[in-house]
């Protein structure tokens, strides 16, 4: 069951927290961008209000809650109700698929990369970026996830569990960049993407769906 009801209820909230944190916002707005491909057709899963999608130039996305969908279609995204589990769009329909602080909010993450790996053409790549469960960050959402209107039905996952997660859906290829090094209240500017994982508390990962794969489920 899709976890809408607090995107639903507090749409408005969700927008004003980018607005007091946005240099974290665009830190890791470039981050995700660093891992995305230059060119071809872009779909994100759990677009929420567009905050990615739009500036990244991704014009499909899926997102269950209404209020975010609505959001998302005023910022140009052909916004469409769905779930990460169950995709509405044929095989092989993209050449990269983006989720970002999405993976935290599906039911069934296995299943969410197994239909990723669906929809993307033979080479295509999913981009994942998430606050890692084992950062300092991660750890904090993780003690407090009760007191948040947004994180209280949320599942953080590590890096290596993401990982086997992947390779298990048939990825490979996989590669990782981190920002947010500091915490929220002490960032002065814009962070830079570090390759690797580890120390920021904000990873993407980037895996590849194998040229000739016929993998779709």
């Amino acid at each position: 069951m899709a976890r809408t009801q607090p995107f639903d209820a507090h749409s408005q909230e969700y927008e004003q927290w980018f607005d007091r944190n946005h240099l974290a916002y665009q830190s890791e707005l470039e981050a995700v961008r660093a891992m995305l491909p230059e060119t071809g057709e872009g779909l994100e899963i759990g677009v929420g209000s567009g905050l990615f999608a739009a500036p990244l130039g991704i014009r499909h996305g899926v997102e269950p809650s209404e209020a975010m969908r609505e959001l998302a279609c005023k910022r140009g995204i052909e916004a469409v109700p769905g779930v990460a589990e169950n995709l509405p769009y044929n095989d092989g329909s993209f050449d990269y698929a983006l989720m970002v602080t999405t993976i935290c909010f599906v039911d069934d993450p296995a299943a969410s990369f197994r239909e990723a790996m669906r929809v993307l053409r033979p080479g295509g790549v999913l981009v994942i970026g998430f606050i890692d469960r084992e950062s300092p960050i991660g750890r904090m959402y993780e003690k407090h996830k009760h007191e948040s209107v947004f994180y209280r039905p949320a599942t953080f996952y590590s890096v290596p569990e993401l990982e086997r997660l992947l390779l298990d859906a048939g990825f490979g290829d996989i590669s990782y960049t981190q920002t947010i090094f500091s915490s929220l209240d002490e960032i002065s500017e814009v962070e830079p993407a570090k390759p690797g994982w580890g120390e920021g508390s904000f990873v993407v990962i980037r895996a590849r769906k194998p040229l000739g794969s016929d993998l779709y489920f």
